[in-house]
C-alpha cells in the first residue's frame, strides 16, 4: 500500500505529459496570498501562452456576492519546488471581467511604470531584504521563546547559531532552496537581531520581476511553514518593547547610479525621496510607524534623513558606493508588511519621472 507521502511524491512525467499548475494572487487584505491548482495539457514556459482563470471575489474581499467573478491574468511562471517535475506556480494579477484592474491589483499601475521609455532606459535594479518572524502557531509567540515569558536580551541572535540562538533553520534552509529551485534570485539568508526572527534577499532584480519573485517568495515561505505547523508573521513589529522590529529594506540603483559620476545622481535622487517623503511613507506598509521610532537601527518616521553607513537613517548610502563615487542606496523605511509592487515602483517612479514642478 503507498504512502500520502510517496503518492504527493510521485512523478507525473513517467506516466503524463500533463502538468499541474499553481496560480497565485492576493487577496482583498493586500498580504493574504490565495492559489488554486488547475491542470494543463503539456509543459508551459511563457505566461501568454497560459489560460486566464477566475475566482470567486465575494470570498476574498475583493468583489460583491451578487458580482463576484474575478478573472486572474497569468503574468510568471516560476518551477514547483512542491510538485516539481514540469509543474509551475503562476503569479497572477487580477481584473473585473471587463478587463479593468479591480482595486487591490497594484502589479498592472506598476507595470504601467516600468514600462515607461525612461524608466525602462535606467534598466532600475532592486534588492529587497525581507524580515519576517516565526509564530509558534498554538500561542501566536515567536518561536523559542518561552511560553508567557521572554528570551535572554536581543545580542547573541543575530546571524547566531545554537540552539539556544536560532530558531526555525530548516524551514529557512527549506525556504533558501525552493526558492533557488523555483528560480527565483534569492541571494541571500540570515537570522535577524530579534530571537524567531529572520531574513532573506531577493535580487539584484530588475522593475516588475523584483516584485513578482518577492511575493512567489513568500507564497513559497508560507507553504513550507503551513508544512512545519508554524506561522509566519510579516508584521512589522510582532512584539511591543525593546525588541526589534521586521522591515524590508530595498536596495535601488539605476544605469546612471551604476556608471562614473553615479554619486552625484544618487544624491539628487535622494533628495528628491526626501521631498516626497509623507508620501513614501504612507505607501511603505501599515502598521510602520510602530516599527520607524528612531530606535532600533531605523530613522523617525516623522523626518526624514540620509547618510554614510547609517542604520540609523531613513536612507543608507554604503561605504563601498562613496568611495567609488557609484552604486546603490538603501531605503530602510519600507515594513515588513509592504507591497513590493508599490514600493519599487514608487521609487522609480520619484527618481525618474517625478518633478518637484
Amino acid at each position: 500500500m503507498a504512502l500520502v507521502t510517496d503518492l504527493i511524491n510521485l512523478n507525473l512525467t513517467d506516466s503524463t505529459p500533463k502538468i499541474i499548475a499553481e496560480y497565485i494572487w492576493i487577496g482583498g487584505s493586500g498580504m493574504d496570498l490565495r492559489s488554486k491548482a488547475r491542470t494543463l495539457s503539456g509543459p508551459v514556459d511563457d505566461p501568454k501562452k497560459l489560460p486566464k482563470w477566475n475566482y470567486d471575489g465575494s470570498s476574498t474581499g475583493q468583489a460583491p456576492g451578487e458580482d463576484s467573478e474575478v478573472i486572474l491574468y497569468p503574468q510568471a511562471i516560476f518551477k514547483d519546488p512542491f510538485r516539481r517535475g514540469n509543474n509551475i506556480l503562476v503569479m497572477c494579477d487580477a481584473y473585473t471581467p471587463a478587463g479593468e484592474p479591480i482595486p487591490t491589483n497594484k502589479r498592472c499601475a506598476a507595470a504601467k511604470i516600468f514600462s515607461n521609455q525612461e524608466v525602462e532606459k535606467e534598466v532600475p535594479w532592486y534588492g529587497i531584504e525581507q524580515e519576517y518572524t516565526l509564530l509558534q502557531r498554538e500561542i501566536n509567540w515567536p518561536l523559542g521563546w518561552p511560553q508567557g515569558g521572554f528570551p535572554g536580551p536581543q545580542g547573541p541572535y543575530y546571524c547566531g547559531i545554537g540552539a539556544d540562538k536560532a530558531f526555525g533553520r530548516d524551514i529557512v534552509d527549506a525556504h533558501y532552496k525552493a526558492c533557488l529551485y523555483a528560480g527565483i534570485n534569492i541571494s541571500g539568508i540570515n537570522g535577524e537581531v530579534m530571537p524567531g526572527q529572520w531574513e532573506f534577499q531577493v535580487g539584484p532584480a530588475v522593475g516588475i520581476s523584483a516584485g513578482d519573485e518577492l511575493w512567489v517568495a513568500r507564497y513559497i515561505l508560507e507553504r513550507i511553514t503551513e508544512i512545519a505547523g508554524v506561522v509566519v508573521s510579516f508584521d512589522p513589529k510582532p512584539i511591543p518593547g525593546d525588541w526589534n522590529g521586521a522591515g524590508a529594506h530595498t536596495n535601488y540603483s539605476t544605469k546612471s547610479m551604476r556608471e562614473e559620476g553615479g554619486y552625484e545622481v544618487i544624491k539628487k535622487a535622494i533628495a528628491k525621496m526626501g521631498l516626497r517623503h509623507k508620501e513614501h511613507i504612507a505607501a511603505y506598509g501599515d502598521g510602520n510607524e510602530r516599527r520607524l521610532t528612531g530606535r532600533h537601527e531605523t530613522a523617525d518616521i516623522n523626518s526624514f534623513s540620509w547618510g554614510v553607513a547609517n542604520r540609523g537613517a531613513s536612507i543608507r548610502v554604503g561605504r563601498d558606493t562613496e568611495k567609488e563615487g557609484k552604486g546603490y542606496f538603501e531605503d530602510r523605511r519600507p515594513a515588513s508588511n509592504m507591497d513590493p509592487y508599490v514600493v519599487t515602483s514608487m521609487i522609480a517612479e520619484t527618481t525618474i519621472l517625478w518633478n518637484k514642478s
